[in-house]
């Protein structure tokens, strides 16, 4: 049976509210630091998820573990030294 998207909404909300605030606090702890992280690669995937994020598209949390996972390299083992 599927579930009602509104009574998601409903059930959800606080607790995407409340991530979305600390994710807000996090970036202003970052602006108001010293040093530079316009060029560092975090930063940059902390934006193209909040960009995922921002699209209407589906499966956004599938894209987001992608973004933020290894790309698969089948000579792993020897390129890890394992």
């Amino acid at each position: 049976m599927t579930r009602k998207a509104d009574l998601i909404l409903e059930q959800e909300f606080l607790g995407a509210r409340a991530r979305i605030l600390e994710l807000a606090a996090i970036f202003d702890r970052i602006d108001r630091a010293s040093g530079e992280v316009a060029g560092m690669r975090q930063m940059e995937l902390l934006r193209q998820g909040i960009d995922i994020l921002r699209e209407t598209a589906p499966d956004k949390a599938q894209q987001i573990q992608l973004l933020f996972s290894r790309h698969y390299d089948p000579a792993w083992r020897s390129s890890m030294n394992v």
